[in-house]
């Protein structure tokens, strides 16, 4: 009896604790829906950078002398006037506990930039039973992009979760995997002792039987028999757990432990004070990109249910400030020689008749090679940039025959070429003038069309093709080594016909005189142009120098790799800011101490001296643009390079 009311005590205890235990965090959650108390999204005391080679060198010195762009002396000292005296005395700033500010300029590198704020968590927010989850967010050119979530995560909480899986995992334990559970085996031996004799007799033999045989020796089925001796009982509640699986995970595990999309699970153990978070987002930048807003919102939760809705903080604003904004955008030309005479050139495989000079449409490819000729005919005859002068056509004859026989019939091919084409032309220019009408005068008499130029034709002979010949040998994969090697001999003959009658005795000429003369017999036009309206022999003039405007479209992408591969050659201030964008500061710094010193440039100096360390070149540089064009006061504070500079010596305070 004393057991028993002993139990009962402490069962009422610990209803008490834990009914006071959910009234204290009502009332908790309670307090923060009336203080409306949100999570403060802030800036980091200074900003860092996850680039090692950008971070600032720690200057030991409190004062600069430099010189003006006057050439005067200056003494630049981090100081600040005196409200009494109204002297200059040196002054040593206490950074805040937090920064309040609501946007930090942010300098983008290789195509980049790290955008760094600071979760604070308030004791009031924090408890044991509770779950925080803040849900960042950040808009970049007016698209809403969720980030990885936060989660602080109290310990009883974490408890609860794991206490879910531990009862899952139970559960899980419950199902069967051994189907052989659930078959009464004592019964079924015994009936098999008793029905089945032979077969209880064969029970330690590895012999295996089949179903079909079992059924024809003792009219059932092992399955048959099997399934009488089954407990159907519990097979069908352990498919039901089986089933069950997903529902009972549900039911157990009430908030799943998250593994993806988060930058943060940490377990809170006590709510001692405020829990702080640094946050770092890298963003990759893009065309246009000018500032991106951070904005933070949650939930408290207490197991699933949400007790109070974090309101969403107001924006972090980060400014980037890219040296792509300097790039200097103006056409680049180039000079170029332009020469009144133009020559194209084009080959037709012809094919002949042995011995023949006629042109036949209908041999080999013939009409398909002709076709193409007047199409180019066509066009330089349209050509509203050139003037057609002459056509020379040069025709080659294969090596058969001799020297002197292939010389006279190359030269008949080669009028017959320019004949057959020369026929084309006439009537491409008649068909050309009938399509354009009659044209009459001012006075409405009738005027005579306008008379085209006539283009000469020109026939020149190469009697037998050896040079392509020594092409087709050494490429042909048909021919053997030995064989190439055999004909290089016979090529030093330096007499053609008594090198073709030697090479007849040799096992490769039959394949040569089938596949490859063919080829040799091919007829080459050079068309002689010239520019129209153009009197001089050649014209100096400047074209657009393509390569360099594509290497200042890279830098406005972003894409500094490109830009710098393009731009190198001419090592002007748009590769120095390439360089610049790649932190090559050695190397845009050998740029720009050769350039002229205008604003740019000395901002550019300034930002790479200031790199190096070199702080007092880093601050005259910077004072020089500023007087030279006021707006490079305000763009100093985009750069945390000058930015430093500017904070440490009060660079741009009023006078």
């Amino acid at each position: 009896m004393y057991s028993e009311t002993k139990k009962l005590l402490s069962l009422c205890l610990l209803s008490g604790c834990l009914l006071t235990a959910a009234c204290s965090t009502v009332r908790k959650a309670e307090r923060l829906q009336e203080q409306q108390l949100s999570a403060a999204l802030v800036l980091p005391e200074s900003q860092r950078t996850s680039f090692q080679e950008l971070e600032m060198p720690r200057f030991e010195a409190d004062s600069l002398v430099v010189h003006d762009f006057m050439g005067r002396e200056v003494i630049i000292m981090n100081a600040v006037r005196d409200e009494a005296s109204g002297e200059m005395v040196a002054n040593e700033t206490l950074q805040a506990a937090r920064v309040t500010a609501r946007f930090r300029n942010v300098a983008e590198r290789h195509g980049r930039v790290d955008l760094e704020f600071q979760v604070i968590v308030p004791e009031a927010m924090q408890d044991s039973r509770w779950q925080v989850r803040f849900h960042p967010r950040m808009e970049v050119l007016g698209e809403m992009m969720d980030l990885d979530d936060i989660l602080i995560t109290g310990k009883d909480y974490r408890k609860a979760q794991l206490r879910g899986y531990q009862q899952y995992e139970r559960f899980l334990r419950s199902i069967v995997t051994d189907s052989t559970r659930f078959i009464d085996m004592h019964q079924l031996e015994i009936w098999v002792q008793r029905n089945l004799p032979r077969l209880y007799a064969l029970r330690r033999d590895s012999t295996v039987v089949s179903d079909e045989r079992f059924a024809s020796i003792y009219g059932v089925t092992e399955q048959e028999a099997v399934a009488y001796y089954t407990f159907g009982l519990l097979v069908r509640r352990n498919e039901r757990r089986i089933r069950d699986k997903d529902k009972m995970f549900r039911r157990y595990v009430k908030v799943p432990l998250r593994t993806e999309g988060l930058r943060l699970d940490t377990l809170i153990v006590n709510e001692a004070g405020e829990f702080v978070y640094n946050y770092v987002q890298t963003l990759q930048t893009r065309p246009k990109l000018r500032k991106v807003d951070i904005f933070l919102a949650g939930e408290v939760c207490e197991q699933e249910k949400v007790v109070y809705r974090v309101p969403e903080s107001e924006p972090l604003t980060f400014y980037i400030s890219s040296l792509s904004a300097f790039v200097d955008g103006r056409e680049r030309y180039l000079d170029q020689i332009v020469s009144r005479r133009v020559d194209v050139q084009t080959e037709a495989r012809l094919l002949f008749e042995v011995g023949d000079d006629t042109v036949r449409e209908e041999l080999g490819d013939n009409l398909q090679e002709i076709l193409q000729i007047r199409a180019t005919l066509a066009s330089l005859l349209e050509n509203r940039e050139f003037d057609l002068d002459s056509i020379v056509v040069t025709a080659h004859a294969s090596p058969e025959g001799t020297w002197q026989a292939n010389g006279a019939l190359s030269q008949r091919r080669s009028q017959s070429v320019g004949h057959y084409f020369n026929r084309f032309m006439k009537h491409f220019a008649d068909s050309a003038d009938r399509s354009a009408g009659i044209f009459i005068n001012i006075d409405g008499t009738r005027a005579a069309a306008p008379t085209r130029p006539g283009i000469r034709f020109s026939s020149h002979a190469v009697p037998e093709n050896w040079e392509m010949l020594d092409r087709l040998v050494d490429a042909d994969p048909v021919l053997s080594d030995t064989q190439k090697q055999l004909y290089g001999l016979r090529r030093q003959e330096k007499d053609p016909d008594v090198r073709e009658r030697q090479m007849q005795a040799d096992d490769y000429y039959p394949y040569l005189k089938k596949e490859l003369y063919p080829r040799l017999r091919t007829v080459l036009f050079d068309f002689r142009l010239h520019r129209k309206d153009m009197e001089q022999d050649t014209l100096h003039t400047t074209v657009l120098d393509t390569a360099y405007m594509a290497g200042v479209q890279a830098i406005r992408d972003r894409d500094y790799q490109r830009a710098l591969s393009l731009l190198r050659p001419y090592a002007d201030f748009n590769t120095a800011i390439a360089c610049c964008c790649l932190d090559y500061n050695a190397s845009a710094r050998d740029i720009l101490e050769k350039l002229d010193r205008t604003p740019e440039v000395n901002y550019m100096l300034a930002l790479v001296y200031a790199r190096q360390g070199d702080e007092r070149s880093a601050v005259e540089c910077y004072l020089h643009a500023c007087s030279q064009n006021g707006s490079f006061v305000h763009r100093g504070n985009l750069d945390p390079e000058i930015s430093a500079l500017i904070r440490k010596y009060d660079l741009n305070r009023e006078s």
